[in-house]
């Protein structure tokens, strides 16, 4: 298969675009998610005519089909997918009743993450941990240059394991999960504490939001620590501590050769990577005498769903 289509189902848009493989998109379009599954099966089909229809016929050899949801064994039905209220989906049945080419569905996080481990920071490394940080925390686990899935498919829900007993009220029904500290999310609300509590050490921060504290988003936040604001620094230090805190622990469980961070927060570059790292090496277990993994930045950015979705149609 030369080219293949993947597509990245999110809770907005379906972004979709054809790859070759190389991992480089050739053709790239975006729709409006629909609200239902009917609905959502004849997006994916219409956009993946839409793409088809710049190529000779027979050119594309599969479809792959990243979604944020519980996805099965069998890369087929949509267990549960909240945000786009679905339960017990058969999305790829639907799908293939009017395309007649290979279609495998996928969680979002392990498209992306098989993405960079195939063509981005993580490509030439067998054993890798991707990490999202975004309003969650997604995550994709490869090991021994295979996507770990876990037996029933819905394995490396990575933001959910819990680091603080009784802690922080999760989405997920638990308290004290990883995302609740760690996230994009967590910063926005250490800012905006931050923003409440002591006005006047965060008023670079008040700027951006015009003195309102819940008017801070993600991207002032970067801004204000690109600029060198203290507050925005120390809020950055805080969440880094967390992630590698929990990059620590995944150590101990999976020993990978290395991490790749992405989501927006990573826009802060060495600002967030640097109390992440040192954060880790202080909390990893046996760090005195192992070999501590790299930690490095994601490349694809938001093409990692889609590159990644259309390479697992090949495996």
């Amino acid at each position: 298969m030369r080219l293949t289509i993947g597509v990245d189902i999110g809770g907005t848009k379906v972004a979709a675009g054809v790859v070759d493989v190389d991992g480089r998109i050739l053709t790239r379009v975006k729709h409006p998610t629909p609200a239902d599954g009917d609905a959502l099966a004849d997006v994916v089909c219409d956009t993946v005519d839409e793409l088809a229809g710049h190529y000779p016929a027979g050119a594309i050899g599969g479809v792959g089909v990243g979604i944020a949801g519980f996805v099965d064994e069998n890369r087929s039905t949509v267990i549960f997918a909240p945000n786009l209220d679905l339960c017990k989906e058969p999305l790829r049945d639907r799908i293939r009743r009017r395309i007649d080419l290979p279609v495998i569905i996928e969680n979002d996080a392990n498209a992306a993450a098989w993405g960079e481990a195939r063509f981005g920071a993580g490509r030439g490394v067998d054993h890798v941990v991707c990490v999202t940080l975004g309003t969650g925390i997604g995550g994709g686990i490869i090991l021994n240059g295979q996507l770990f899935r876990g037996r029933y498919g819905v394995g490396a829900e990575i933001g959910h394991y819990r680091v603080v007993p009784d802690g922080r009220l999760c989405g997920c029904g638990n308290r004290g999960c990883w995302e609740k500290y760690a996230s994009g999310r967590a910063l926005v609300a250490e800012a905006r504490e931050l923003a409440r509590t002591d006005p006047r050490r965060a008023k670079r921060l008040l700027d951006f939001a015009d003195g309102d504290p819940e008017r801070l988003q993600g991207h002032h936040i970067t801004q204000a620590a690109l600029e060198g604001d203290a507050a925005a620094l120390e809020c950055f230090t805080t969440l880094g501590t967390w992630v590698g805190q929990g990059l620590a622990d995944l150590a101990a469980i999976l020993d990978p050769e290395r991490f790749v961070i992405g989501g927006g927060v990573c826009e802060a570059g060495e600002i967030l990577l640097g109390p992440i790292r040192d954060s880790f090496a202080r909390n990893v277990t046996g760090r005195q005498v192992r070999t501590l993994a790299d930690i490095r930045i994601a490349e694809l950015g938001s093409a990692a769903g889609i590159v990644g979705a259309a390479d697992l149609v090949r495996c």
